[in-house]
């Protein structure tokens, strides 16, 4: 049988590591491996094979409609007239929610992901017999394994 868990690169990790070899496991039958962190910086700008999730037009959308109304409402007594102005009006608006949205990614977002950049997380492989997988698991969950995996004969 063998477990697979992962864990945070925390305490509690060694504790889980000293609780299972306190079970009778042997140190040879648990293989730890920590995971390296991204290093590189995120792209701004989705593909269409790739999106982050993070939109920057979104409030630009939002703000164009807003500044459209307004300058094209107002442009019924400026020289222009209300079309033109209500063009300038939603590029305004547009620039002015993009602009917002980069430097709240840039600046924000950047600031959590250096947060997450300090704990990297490990992947646990326990190798133990069928009576030992039970107390294995409940080693696990006590100690906070973000996830646990089986691989073998007794698969639920």
């Amino acid at each position: 049988m063998q477990i697979f868990a992962t864990f945070e690169q925390t305490t509690y990790l060694e504790m889980t590591l000293t609780a299972i070899e306190q079970a009778g496991i042997q140190k040879s039958n648990i293989l730890v491996v920590p995971l390296n962190n991204r290093k590189d910086n995120r792209k701004l700008f989705d593909t269409i094979q790739h999106s982050d999730g993070i939109s920057l037009f979104d409030i630009g959308a939002a703000l164009a409609v807003v500044f459209s109304v307004i300058f094209a409402s107002r442009g019924f007594e400026w020289e222009w007239g209300p079309i033109y102005w209500g063009l300038i009006g939603a590029a305004f608006g547009f620039l002015l929610g993009f602009i917002i949205k980069l430097i709240w990614v840039k600046v924000f977002h950047k600031r959590k992901q250096l947060f997450r950049e300090e704990k990297s997380e490990v992947i646990v492989v326990i190798e133990c017999k069928t009576e030992q997988m039970e107390t294995v698991e409940q080693i696990l969950k006590h100690y906070f394994a973000l996830g646990v995996g089986k691989l073998g004969d007794a698969q639920e």
